[in-house]
């Protein structure tokens, strides 16, 4: 933003460093911006391998959404779109940018209200300004002729300080742009509706931007820009502390320097916020406190690690069953609380229904059991 504000040319772009621009990348952005000046473009982003910097292009068109936890995600540009567009060229109109790669005239962004300088460090700033953009007069386009790599990281350096800072992000969002679709994203997101009772942020003067800009209701945005939001989200069949009957203890989340080397323990239950987990139709058990980490197994032990995208990995799967069993479904074996010097650990052992074997989670909301 402090680059942004003194800066002297018509168009802003703002790129993460870990990218790859391929030739021409730039003029269909720009191109773009000249005959609509009150819109945010992106480039189609494509994927650079962490590991090996291959770079990988993306064959089908895709646009950016995101989930009533406000998480972003990419999904094909459905048919409905499609037939809007005139050619293979044409804009694609999408909810969301990613937060790579993005340009706007600088005007309009600055007459817009920039980005929400109350939000700290980085994430779901991109979000902010798409949803801004759609309801105070502005579209946002991904420009298929430009295209530009990136890389993901494998990992959240520092995830738990991350995530809390993140989730006070989207809690900004929620209360400044949602109105009372707000409660959709609290119902979705235990973290938040914790940290919001606890502390109302101060959004008075986006909610003035707000006022200025003349901005219309979240109610249009679904209507006119993302009807699919309104399906129901899969919200977490099971959620809460994860309470062991043998150990008389909960499950807990002990962060390490990166999210790779953190742990999973037994501890007394307490309101912690590392003892907040979530089962989702998924088969997934995801940390609470850090939405990107699942329950995964190495070596027999139970661990956190990144929650992975792909449907055929079945390491993060479970089978949360009724007799208080938690099953993993690639190895048929059960989760039990085993003690191992000072502290309990978490293994998996073959099921034979003894208490350090039998879990509860806090909070029950219709698990269908598959």
């Amino acid at each position: 933003m402090l680059g942004a504000a003194r800066a002297t040319g018509d168009v802003l772009v703002f790129m993460d460093s870990h990218c790859e621009c391929q030739k021409g990348w730039l003029e269909p952005l720009l191109a773009r911006l000249s005959s609509n000046r009150n819109s945010v473009v992106s480039p189609i982003i494509d994927v650079i391998d962490w590991k090996t910097f291959q770079y990988y292009h993306s064959v089908s068109l895709h646009r950016g959404v995101f989930d009533w936890k406000l998480d972003f995600h990419w999904e094909p540009v459905p048919e409905h779109e499609e037939k809007v567009r005139q050619s293979p060229t044409s804009p694609i109109r999408s909810p969301a940018v990613a937060g790579a790669v993005v340009a706007m005239d600088r005007h309009y962004f600055q007459n817009i209200g920039a980005y929400d300088s109350d939000m700290t460090m980085w994430g779901a700033e991109n979000l902010e300004l798409s949803i801004r953009t759609w309801l105070c007069g502005g579209s946002v386009e991904i420009i298929p002729c430009s295209r530009v790599g990136h890389v993901y990281r494998n990992h959240i350096p520092h995830a738990f300080s991350y995530e809390e800072a993140i989730v006070r992000n989207k809690i900004r969002i929620a209360e400044t742009w949602l109105g009372s679709f707000k409660e959709n994203f609290y119902k979705n997101d235990t973290v938040a509706f914790l940290i919001s009772k606890a502390e109302k942020p101060d959004c008075s003067e986006r909610l003035q931007l707000q006022k200025r800009l003349g901005c219309r209701s979240f109610q249009w945005f679904i209507t006119n820009v993302y009807p699919e939001l309104s399906r129901p989200e899969d919200t977490p069949r099971l959620s809460g502390k994860l309470y062991n009957t043998g150990a008389g203890f909960c499950a807990d989340y002990r962060p390490g320097r990166a999210s790779a080397d953190g742990s999973i323990k037994l501890s007394p239950c307490s309101n912690s916020l590392t003892q907040h987990f979530e089962y989702n139709s998924m088969k997934e058990i995801r940390l609470g406190s850090v939405p990107l980490l699942c329950l995964d197994v190495r070596h027999g032990k139970v661990i956190p690690q990144n929650c992975t995208k792909e449907i055929d990995n079945s390491e993060q799967h479970w089978d949360v069953q009724e007799n208080g069993m938690i099953v993993h479904v690639l190895s048929g074996k059960c989760i039990e609380a085993v003690k191992s010097e000072d502290e309990k650990d978490l293994f998996l052992s073959v099921c034979n229904k003894n208490t350090n074997q039998l879990w509860q989670f806090e909070h029950s909301q219709g698990l269908r059991q598959r």
